[in-house]
């Protein structure tokens, strides 16, 4: 006997027992619930995957924090936290264009927006950790700081550290901004509303 999941129209008054042929030949089988069909389509996550997994989405985490902070504040902690810490370009930060993309209403068809400069970096720490960096605009020095501070984050022994007393306070201090703008944006809101006449009733 053997199990198959079938997802198609065609096939949606096949009962119990059924065949099918494959090949000249005649197979049985055997049609499971919807909720075990995907229990047998879809491999158990192993503890290594779901492990990647995390590490992956910590860092879009501090990448995105990274890629929003001003120059400023990244140079400001990388005097305080990473002074003399060495690393080599393996690509120097260059200024390019990307196209950005948009949806009709947030979730409809996409359409192109418009071109962004972006500025790109990557660096190597001499443990080979390798750092990169994707920043808006055309500033050479965020785009750099931005991929050591990455190089960094991936060495176990710097990763704490960095993420305390950099990452944690650049968050703090984006999220304070954006409530500032929210509350700002807010105070000039208009409510457009129609008023019902009599004679409408």
């Amino acid at each position: 006997m053997i199990v198959m999941s079938i997802c198609h129209k065609n096939f949606t008054s096949l009962k119990h027992n059924s065949h099918i042929t494959v090949k000249g030949s005649k197979w049985p089988v055997k049609l499971l619930p919807t909720t075990q069909r995907n229990s047998v389509m879809s491999e158990p996550e192993t503890p290594i995957e779901a492990a990647l997994e995390a590490g992956t989405q910590d860092r879009q985490r501090w990448m995105g924090i990274l890629a929003r902070a001003a120059r400023t504040d990244l140079e400001s902690h990388w005097q305080a936290h990473g002074e003399g810490v060495e690393y080599d370009f393996l690509r120097k930060p260059e200024c390019g264009l990307v196209m950005v993309r948009g949806r009709a209403g947030g979730s409809g068809q996409r359409f192109n927006l418009g071109e962004m400069t972006v500025t790109r970096c990557s660096v190597r720490m001499p443990n080979g950790m390798v750092g990169h960096s994707y920043i808006a605009g055309r500033d050479r020095r965020q785009a750099e700081f931005a991929a050591a501070f990455d190089a960094l984050l991936q060495d176990p022994r710097w990763h704490d550290d960095v993420t305390s007393q950099v990452i944690n306070p650049l968050e703090q201090k984006h999220r304070e901004a954006r409530s500032k703008r929210s509350k700002k944006v807010a105070a000039t809101k208009v409510d457009f509303f129609t008023l019902v006449r009599g004679e409408d009733e």
